[in-house]
């Protein structure tokens, strides 16, 4: 059973219908005794850096995130759910949950007018290194992004994926079992599904 913590930050329905699609058992958590059994835990995001953490910690849910990934549970964040996982981000002041070393930066191209943020649309993944989450993703592997933001891992060992947009930015990170992917799986089709499969399977 895969549970999806319900903070108000995130398209909740869309993940759990693919998740489902893929052949995954979820809940939709809205108390913290879900989360805090839960057995494995998917982290979705869309907002604000600081908007995100306060949120979480008024339910109490920071630090539970904090003990059951000290506890082994496989935790899987996407989009901001990735960008929790660092220490901070330049968006706010906030501390993050800190389960992977680094900084959430905001893209900034001086000097390249044509890439613009957003990064949004559908961009390539390089792999870093082998993973079951990765499992069968190869080279042409494309997934959709909306982000401004971008972690910045500070142990190489962390990346898991990167993707060009400018530079070579981390777009999925795995520490242990700490997992994160930048773009949004969700939408981005057989690839999406793919990467959905790999964590239900785990």
């Amino acid at each position: 059973m895969i549970t999806i913590p319900n903070y108000g930050m995130g398209n909740l329905g869309s993940v759990a219908n693919m998740l489902k699609k893929v052949g995954g058992a979820c809940e939709i958590a809205a108390t913290y005794t879900q989360v805090a059994n839960a057995s494995k835990i998917l982290l979705p995001g869309v907002g604000r850096f600081d908007a995100a953490m306060s949120r979480l910690e008024e339910l109490g849910w920071a630090n539970v995130l904090r003990e059951k990934a000290r506890t082994g549970t496989p935790i899987l964040g996407i989009c901001l759910g990735m960008q929790l996982l660092a220490e901070h981000s330049e968006e706010g002041n906030a501390a993050g949950l800190g389960l992977i070393p680094g900084e959430v930066r905001r893209f900034r191209f001086d000097g390249q007018a044509q890439l613009r943020v957003p990064h949004m649309g559908w961009n390539r993944v390089h792999i870093c290194k082998r993973h079951p989450l990765v499992n069968s993703l190869d080279q042409t592997a494309k997934f959709y992004f909306v982000h401004s933001y971008y972690f910045e891992c500070r142990e190489q060992r962390d990346h898991l994926l990167t993707t060009p947009y400018g530079q070579h930015f981390t777009s999925a990170v795995q520490r242990e079992n700490i997992m994160g992917v930048q773009f949004h799986p969700e939408k981005s089709h057989r690839y999406g599904m793919l990467l959905l499969k790999n964590f239900v399977e785990l």
